[in-house]
């Protein structure tokens, strides 16, 4: 980051203070990544209602929807209905390097924007996939699980870019060219099904922990109002894991401890892998959302499936 306390306008401060416990990073290592990153990160967010994962010095992480009362006029915002906390809420709309700096000095450090544009009509931009190992120590097996799904998507005549997490497991994004938020979400749980059928010993879509054996979670549900940690979005993890783009063919050795706010920078260079390497925007197969309608909502079943338990341990 440059010498001068402001950039474009936005003011910086406590810039050598530490981010959080065990980061090994500063604030100030913070804004210089994304003042880094700033072309492609914006890119990405651009004109998607945006949550951030804060930490205030000697506090806990927090996630924030609703722009606080003191965020600056220059800040774009869109209200949309909140389903989960059953109100309106004001999110930011990160379109510019100017808002993505300001939240570097909130002390924003992961961006998780949501699956879908602001506009007139929303539709979905992404197939996404959550594929999920039991440790870190299983970070080859997410991605053996990842070619799993890729080889489902590639018999329906569709395909997906890869990336990290920036935690212990992969995101399959898949763009899409038409399909509405149901159908999207139908399809999903479609190719988990599918995925997990090529390989029960290495895959699952068992929503419950306790279900899963050690295999791999396919995590089904990153449709709708839900929000993934977008590529280049640092994460609150021991050295500040970036989500990372990945060549489907270079994926032997692949670590995410690889891809840091210190180093991610330089691999990224000039250029932007995410979208060098997403495909162009598809159809969704219709054979996926029929298949879908047969199959249960993966949270549902998970609930009403440890209700069942419950009782049945208090009976006993």
């Amino acid at each position: 980051m440059p010498a001068e306390p402001s950039v474009d306008g936005v003011s910086f401060t406590h810039l050598d203070e530490p981010l959080f416990d065990g980061a090994g990073a500063s604030k100030r290592d913070l804004v210089t990544y994304l003042e880094a990153v700033a072309v492609p990160l914006v890119e990405e967010l651009h004109d998607r209602p945006l949550s951030v994962i804060r930490v205030h010095r000697g506090e806990a992480p927090f996630m924030q929807k609703n722009v606080p009362s003191y965020t600056p006029s220059w800040v774009r915002t869109v209200t949309m209905w909140a389903e989960t906390s059953r109100r309106d809420v004001s999110y930011a709309l990160c379109n510019d390097p100017r808002t993505l700096l300001w939240f570097g000095n909130q002390r924003a450090i992961e961006f998780h924007p949501a699956l879908f544009r602001t506009a007139d009509e929303p539709r979905p931009l992404y197939l996404v996939l959550d594929l999920d190992p039991p440790g870190t120590a299983e970070f080859a097996r997410a991605l053996q699980a990842a070619l799993l799904v890729r080889e489902v998507l590639r018999a329906s005549q569709m395909d997906g870019a890869i990336k990290t997490s920036g935690a212990k497991g992969v995101h399959v994004f898949v763009p899409l060219a038409d399909g509405s938020f149901e159908d999207v979400a139908l399809a999903t749980r479609a190719v988990a099904a599918r995925a997990e059928s090529v390989d029960q010993s290495l895959a699952t879509t068992a929503f419950l922990k306790e279900d899963r054996g050690g295999r791999v979670f396919l995590d089904a549900t990153r449709a709708g109002g839900a929000t993934v940690a977008a590529a280049y979005s640092p994460r609150i993890r021991p050295g500040v894991p970036v989500s990372f783009p990945l060549d489907w063919g270079r994926l032997d050795g692949v670590s995410p401890q690889d891809y840091t706010i210190h180093t991610a920078p330089r691999l990224i260079g000039s250029g932007d892998p995410w979208r060098e390497w997403m495909p162009a925007p598809q159809a969704l197969d219709p054979a996926l959302v029929d298949e879908g309608r047969s199959l249960p909502v993966p949270r549902v079943q998970a609930m009403h499936e440890g209700r069942r338990r419950a009782r049945a341990r208090r009976i006993t």
